[in-house]
């Protein structure tokens, strides 16, 4: 049986001296996933294709012709198109959908040689901070079964923390990586928006989506980057920037000027051991020679409000798509046109998805347009403006991931808003299109994995991710 390994570089070293085989380890994940099946972290697994394809990438690495990625057992969130295969959004209106083409980063991924074992649950078309709003039901977090994942990439974070796979890709649009990493012990990464392709990605918000990866090590996140990174011709807001080889070996990182948000310690809506953790973050650092200073953002208490209005505005937008007539599901009580648009999204879309389709079509109506959405748009600009201003005077801003651990499934059902505040800490990085990272710094009294944040300057995700490596290892 193949053991849980931390790292590709662990698992190349197995593969290397015989200790292990690409087939043993797909073989392996398969038990975990079936063992594991009440998590509900996938949807659907993809077990014949990625026997077979591991017995070719065995034959590669013994050729030596191997990609980057020989050897790493990924899942992909079921929002990522992959040609030939379904993918849903977790959401009934897609359900049965089979997608026509792959994605860019499915396409760069298996050119490297990453193997593909499943689609991962995550909440309806990303919408959520708990993995509660799926069509599919909610996941289970791994380190306690009553407690949720986090969202909305929830399966993908769940599929590593219990060893389901080697590593998992999602998509960030609040937090949606990074949260469900910190709730689940695990790295993840939001790149800065426009530096990875979002060609295939079902769309969400669209000026806020950004893919990235859940791991194990901040290695393994570094090199996924690398793969997924850099200019593609069906994404007009993608980066021309070189992407710069992120897995390679960096010297350690000189003394960091980094500030922390003041109301991160002060405020009494987080919790107290998540203040502990960061309390005991800034002293390790700042024993380490690095100048750690409190700062206070005066935008703090708009962040939340301007992302969600925002966000809910391009949902509404962009689900339009969604009607019954092009693909996906259509209600059998349609009569004629009208009441097949009807019919078809209030029966195909869930409860959360409709409520912000709802409110963004609400903000963008011509009567509340100006009061709403133009002001949404000013203060995006203000926090991006204030944020890049701290930025040039520290290298890194440092925060929490989320205000508390993961907390108990069904809490979201009775106040929706317990969810949209768990993204207090993450919107920043999305609403100024930031590269940032969430890593684990140990477990509550419960043992519930907490996690801290690092948000970096724009396209500065080779000092984020080379910070991060010796951080994890102080």
């Amino acid at each position: 049986m193949a053991k849980n390994y931390s790292s590709l570089t662990e698992i190349k070293g197995g593969l290397q001296s015989g200790g292990v085989t690409v087939e043993k380890l797909v073989k392996h994940y398969l038990q975990n996933i079936k063992a594991n099946a009440h998590l509900n972290a996938f949807i659907e697994v993809f077990e014949d294709e990625a026997l077979q394809q591991a017995l070719v990438i065995d034959a590669k690495i013994k050729e030596g012709t191997g990609g980057k990625l020989a050897g790493m057992v990924i899942g992909i969130k079921d929002n990522i198109c992959y040609k030939d295969h379904q993918v849903s959004a977790s959401s009934k209106i897609l359900d049965g959908f089979t997608s026509i083409y792959s994605s860019t980063i499915v396409e760069r991924l298996l050119a490297e040689d990453a193997i593909i074992i499943g689609r991962c649950n995550c909440d309806e078309f990303a919408m959520g901070a708990s993995n509660e709003s799926s069509y599919f039901g909610p996941v289970k977090n791994f380190a306690d079964h009553t407690k949720v994942s986090g969202g909305s990439s929830g399966g993908s974070a769940v599929a590593v923390q219990a060893d389901l796979c080697h590593a998992a890709i999602g998509t960030d649009t609040g937090g949606s990586v990074r949260q469900p990493a910190s709730f689940c012990g695990l790295i993840g990464l939001k790149p800065t928006y426009g530096r990875i392709s979002r060609y295939g990605i079902i769309a969400y918000a669209s000026s806020f989506d950004q893919v990235g990866p859940i791991t194990k090590s901040v290695e393994d996140a570094a090199l996924l980057l690398e793969v997924m990174a850099g200019e593609d011709e069906y994404d007009s807001t993608l980066s021309r920037k070189t992407v710069p080889e992120f897995s390679a070996e960096m010297p350690e990182p000189g003394k960091k000027k980094i500030a922390y948000l003041q109301e991160s310690l002060s405020s009494p809506g987080v919790d107290a051991e998540v203040k502990n953790a960061l309390s005991l973050t800034i002293e390790k650092l700042r024993a380490n020679g690095h100048t750690v200073k409190p700062i206070t953002f005066e935008y703090l208490d708009y962040m939340v409000p301007t992302y969600y209005i925002l966000a809910m505005a391009e949902a509404s937008s962009n689900l339009s798509r969604y009607d019954g007539v092009h693909y996906g599901y259509r209600s059998p009580k349609a009569t004629d046109l009208q009441s097949t648009y009807k019919l078809s999204r209030s029966e195909g879309f869930g409860k959360e998805v409709k409520r912000r389709i709802m409110l963004g079509t609400f903000v963008l109506s011509a009567g509340y347009y100006d009061a709403y959405y133009a002001k949404a748009q000013k203060t995006r600009r203000l926090i991006r403006e204030k944020t890049l201003d701290i930025l040039k005077e520290y290298d890194f801003i440092l925060t929490p991931t989320a205000p508390e651990p993961a907390y108990n499934i069904g809490v979201e059902k009775t106040d929706p808003v317990v969810s949209y505040l768990a993204d207090i800490f993450t919107v920043q990085a999305s609403l100024t299109g930031l590269p940032a990272i969430s890593l684990p710094v140990g477990n509550n009294h419960e043992g519930l994995p907490l996690g801290i944040q690092l948000l970096a300057g724009q396209f500065e995700e080779l000092e984020l991710l080379n910070f991060s490596k010796y951080f994890v290892k102080l």
